[in-house]
């Protein structure tokens, strides 16, 4: 009896020496590569029926490209026949490095001397973000970074932050001031009264252990609202 043969899935390797993205990233580096071609890489294989580049190609069409696929959770992924666990979580870490290092701007210790300088800081890790993320930037005498925390993860409409845990942190890395941050799922950055609240609170609580609260950005989908610019802080 003969036993049938199972399908192989089509892997980097099965490609055209000229069509391989990991030796064409090689020879003429990472630039070069379309994106279809660098999450090729980083997927390592197709289905039986198509190749990893078209797989790429199907999962950035799917969910609208890099934009798309920076708001995408795993297992969001995983539902494109050919994405498992492992590739969906292989994905979403390098989508996750590249926001952070978009947010250093250029170097570990940047500097928040404006709203504008803050919202250029976190506006490409908090943009895309499908849930209400708050963080904090630790601030040093001079205004340089000293750490970005994310101290609490809400629903799409809401998140519980602690203010003991928010001047913990400021504490434990020697922070003379902080800037509140938190993001609009909806892409709407207009403060709601529950912010407001939120921010006159943490200033009061700052203002007892002597380190200010300078400012709370609202961030939605490629603009900001500073409630110091509103007057509100």
């Amino acid at each position: 009896m003969k036993l049938k043969e199972t399908a192989k899935a089509v892997t980097v390797k099965d490609l055209p020496a000229a069509e391989r993205p990991r030796e064409l990233l090689l020879a003429k580096g990472p630039a070069a590569l379309s994106n279809a071609a660098l999450l090729a890489i980083l997927l390592r294989t197709g289905t039986s029926r198509e190749s990893v580049i078209r797989l790429a190609e199907q999962l950035l069409a799917k969910h609208g490209g890099l934009a798309g696929l920076g708001r995408l959770a795993p297992e969001e992924m995983s539902r494109l026949k050919g994405i498992g666990p492992a590739k969906a979580v292989t994905v979403a870490a390098a989508v996750e490095l590249g926001k952070r290092l978009a947010a250093l701007a250029g170097g570990e210790r940047p500097v928040v001397r404006s709203p504008q300088d803050a919202a250029d800081l976190v506006m490409p890790r908090l943009r895309f973000e499908k849930k209400e993320l708050f963080v904090v930037l630790l601030l040093s005498t001079k205004n340089h970074v000293l750490a970005m925390p994310t101290l609490a993860v809400g629903t799409l409409s809401a998140s519980v932050v602690d203010p003991r845990e928010l001047f913990r942190e400021a504490i434990n890395h020697n922070a003379a001031s902080v800037v509140l941050v938190h993001n609009h799922p909806s892409g709407d950055p207009a403060p709601s009264v529950e912010d407001i609240a939120l921010t006159r609170k943490m200033t009061e609580a700052g203002r007892l252990l002597d380190i200010s609260v300078l400012d709370h950005l609202i961030i939605g989908d490629g603009k900001y609202v500073s409630l110091k610019e509103k007057g509100i802080l």
